[in-house]
């Protein structure tokens, strides 16, 4: 690399998890103090060295909602780069199979319906697996599901 090229940003690989039950998805907004505070996301986080995205979804769900999930179909991969970096995420879809999700890292988690979700001010990152399944699980209703 020369002075003259730009450094690449940073890549940041996340997982996030579509949470659906009775129909309707979880979503979670970002709480005080985080980067991108405010905003909605899918619950997930970083993947850590040796993990992969579905073993990373599983623990960091353990971790944040204190409840275990099945982790089903992947719904896409987007990026978007922030000023921090580019984050990569992988979202899927999944079902509670234990315990009920508890706010620990988040200010507000909402069950939605599929339809109401684009109405949420979401990350960036996140606005195509929102359209997906908002898509997907309006018009096939809980076939999908």
């Amino acid at each position: 690399m020369t002075a003259d090229e730009p450094n690449e940003p940073r890549l940041i690989r996340v997982v996030g998890a579509a949470i659906v039950k009775d129909g309707k998805v979880l979503c979670a907004q970002r709480g005080a103090g985080k980067s991108l505070a405010g905003y909605w996301e899918f619950p997930g986080g970083k993947i850590e060295a040796g993990e992969t995205p579905r073993q990373a979804l599983r623990r960091e769900i353990e971790e944040e909602l204190l409840c275990e999930i099945d982790v089903d179909k992947e719904i896409c991969t987007s990026d978007h780069l922030y000023d921090f970096g580019r984050v990569e995420l992988t979202t899927f879809l999944c079902h509670l199979i234990e315990g009920v999700p508890v706010l620990t890292e988040h200010e507000r988690i909402e069950w939605m319906n599929p339809a109401d979700m684009p109405q949420l001010n979401w990350a960036p990152v996140d606005y195509d697996a929102v359209e997906l399944i908002s898509m997907r699980l309006e018009r096939v209703n809980k076939n999908y599901i």
